[in-house]
């Protein structure tokens, strides 16, 4: 039997693992040249020109692990940067559907902004592709719901870019681990702060185009606007591309929060909450007609700023979701989740997991706790999510982070932005998976794209 000692050791290990995920055993170099004969196409990979560099990060972990071939992107300078990394020998592409159709990869990563998420992963599946795509997934519940079933339908493999669940020193699986082993007690509610988003007080100025970039393509489904910088860096903070805080800091946290409540394959019954959006929101928008493109605001951030959410569950669960916790009780934090049930409770982010009733754990304790978490990570080792991934291509599982329970997560994430759009609560229907005769509510689940700038989208 593995003493505490053994169990510690392991756990440093896998802690190495994570901080260099591709220093592995002699047995799994084997499963390394297996894996190299997979051709990948990278689509999305930033540079200088912009401010987010996850899909770069991303694409450079894929080919450690398999075949560079191609990549995409829609500003030139960055994917021939890219492309110069590997000797100036992979195809270069700005449309990513000519991209699969002439060098047909078996696998593709997806580092776009979010709004073109969707678009490209449906294209990938429906082309023979295994998917790797950065998260947030989806910009609207009605994407979920059909990503999740085309996944079903291709039978492809799909990982989500939601790193919590493998990597972060293992705290985040070995929190859910111990809330699901019942060490909390009954009734266990789940508290998170993933941060206040940026303010805008004036709306931001046009702009002459960047040379050798396609603004057009960059919008994509979005609505045609005027190129300003701030749009193409921050897009986080637009609704047209993203969903601010709950989708960016939320696909992370309420991820977690429902994996540990046993959540990941239902959702919540209601929402409800306070907020605070940009003075770039008009009072009373009507925010399907501005979504959809009929109407327009002030060229500024527009999500929500400060927040407050109760996403409540049928059995009384409560995950409560605000910008930062600040309790009566002295409880106070800015990013994390507090896990409380009658027995005791546990706080975990990426720089701590913590509690009394970690303190208090025995070595049997400790080893049920790691058995859970191989368990929980459908019996596969812990070596980093892109590893996790080319497992998964090999073995024709779905990842960790499958699309399924990441839909489920995104929906509780669209849920918060809505109830703040609307500034009621809402009724939702986690089978039906509508606001049942709810029209105003309903008509936010999804949105009319743009007619794209070339034929066959």
């Amino acid at each position: 039997m593995t003493n505490r000692r053994n169990f510690l050791k392991k756990t440093a290990v896998a802690g190495a693992a994570i901080a260099n995920p591709y220093i592995w055993t002699s047995s799994t170099a084997n499963a390394q040249d297996a894996n190299s004969k997979r051709t990948i196409g990278s689509i999305g990979v930033g540079g200088q020109r912009g401010r987010y560099s996850r899909g770069g990060e991303v694409a450079r972990q894929a080919a450690k692990l398999g075949k560079t071939v191609a990549v995409c992107d829609v500003d030139k300078l960055h994917r021939d940067s890219f492309n110069s990394e590997f000797g100036g020998k992979l195809g270069t592409f700005n449309d990513y559907r000519e991209m699969i159709d002439k060098v047909k990869p078996d696998i593709v990563t997806i580092g776009t902004p979010d709004h073109w998420h969707i678009p490209i992963a449906k294209y990938a599946l429906r082309a023979g592709c295994d998917v790797y795509c950065e998260k947030p997934l989806t910009l609207t519940i009605q994407e979920g719901i059909e990503i999740r079933k085309l996944v079903e339908e291709t039978n492809r493999v799909f990982q989500v870019g939601t790193q919590q669940r493998s990597e972060m020193d293992l705290r985040f699986l070995k929190a859910v681990a111990i809330v699901q082993s019942g060490r909390l007690g009954k009734n266990v509610n789940a508290y998170i702060a993933i941060g206040q988003a940026p303010d805008c007080q004036e709306p931001f100025e046009p702009e002459e185009l960047p040379e050798d970039f396609d603004w057009d393509m960059w919008l994509g489904p979005a609505p045609k606007v005027e190129y300003s910088t701030q749009r193409r860096k921050m897009f986080r903070w637009w609704f047209e591309y993203s969903g601010g805080k709950m989708t960016d800091w939320g696909a992370h946290h309420i991820d977690i929060a429902q994996w540990a409540l046993g959540k990941s394959n239902t959702g919540p019954v209601s929402a409800v909450g306070t907020g605070k959006f940009t003075p770039m929101v008009p009072e009373g928008l009507d925010w399907a007609a501005f979504l959809n493109g009929e109407i327009t605001i002030a060229n500024g951030y527009n999500t929500a700023t400060e927040f407050s959410i109760d996403l409540k569950f049928a059995d009384g669960t409560l995950m409560q979701v605000n910008d930062t916790v600040d309790r009566d009780d002295g409880v106070q934090f800015g990013n994390g989740i507090l896990f409380e049930g009658e027995d005791g409770r546990i706080f975990v982010n990426r720089g701590k997991l913590q509690g009394k009733v970690i303190d208090d754990m025995t070595e049997k304790d400790h080893q049920e706790i790691a058995d859970a978490m191989t368990k929980l990570y459908k019996g596969k080792e812990t070596r980093g999510h892109m590893k996790n991934f080319f497992e998964c291509v090999e073995d024709r599982t779905q990842p960790v982070s499958d699309v399924a329970s990441h839909h489920r997560t995104m929906t509780s994430c669209h849920l918060c932005n809505i109830a703040l759009m609307l500034g009621r609560e809402l009724t939702w229907n986690p089978e039906a998976e509508n606001f049942g005769s709810d029209a105003q509510a309903n008509a936010l689940m999804t949105r009319r794209s743009r007619e794209l700038p070339f034929p066959g989208a």
